[in-house]
């Protein structure tokens, strides 16, 4: 089993060594095909809300270090294989500190619950915040919905234009550039 309290101990402290905020620590199925399962990490730059492509190599390594050194040490903190995954929230990101619940405000959301509340785990609408521990959502059928912030499985953000909007990067210099590899590759 993967300790992800204990991970995020020792992660946390790189990422903030860096200028990074954490958002999220989970051990997820590997998107690379295999079966395999990755260790998640997603952080930001809290000036831009983003991670570039060096930020994450840079992280990535500190982080790979921090690991190497506790398993070492004789802590098991992962079981069994896993590649390690570091990138930025993206623009439907993750909701998972309650500050995310405050600052996207305005903005499309959809929360799963641990179970069923008021008759229902699935809640999508326009989210209203946080407010003594509740995460305000007002949706489209039941209007104004309180759900238990404690209570929630997931939370993210859906993928709108409003949102595109509030969320372009704020350098876009290079981003027409198409980069050709001419490397001639070795036949298996």
């Amino acid at each position: 089993m993967t300790d992800i309290a204990r991970l995020t101990t020792l992660i946390e402290p790189e990422a903030t060594a860096l200028g990074f905020e954490l958002v999220r620590v989970a051990m997820v199925p590997s998107e690379a095909g295999d079966g395999g399962m990755a260790l998640q990490i997603m952080a930001e730059d809290p000036a831009t809300g983003q991670l570039v492509l060096d930020q994450c190599a840079a992280l990535s390594r500190r982080i790979s270090d921090v690991i190497d050194a506790a398993e070492e040490a004789g802590e098991v903190l992962v079981e069994g294989a896993y590649h390690l995954e570091v990138s930025s929230p993206g623009i439907d990101r993750p909701l998972t500190r309650d500050k995310d619940f405050a600052n996207w405000a305005g903005h499309e959301v959809r929360i799963v619950m641990d179970k069923a509340y008021d008759g229902q785990r699935v809640n999508k609408g326009v989210l209203g915040g946080l407010e003594d521990g509740m995460v305000l959502v007002k949706e489209v059928k039941a209007g104004d919905v309180r759900l238990p912030r404690a209570a929630i499985h997931s939370a993210k953000l859906v993928l709108t234009d409003a949102l595109i909007a509030a969320t372009r990067p704020l350098d876009t210099s290079g981003a027409d550039e198409l980069i050709e590899d001419n490397s001639e590759k070795a036949d298996d």
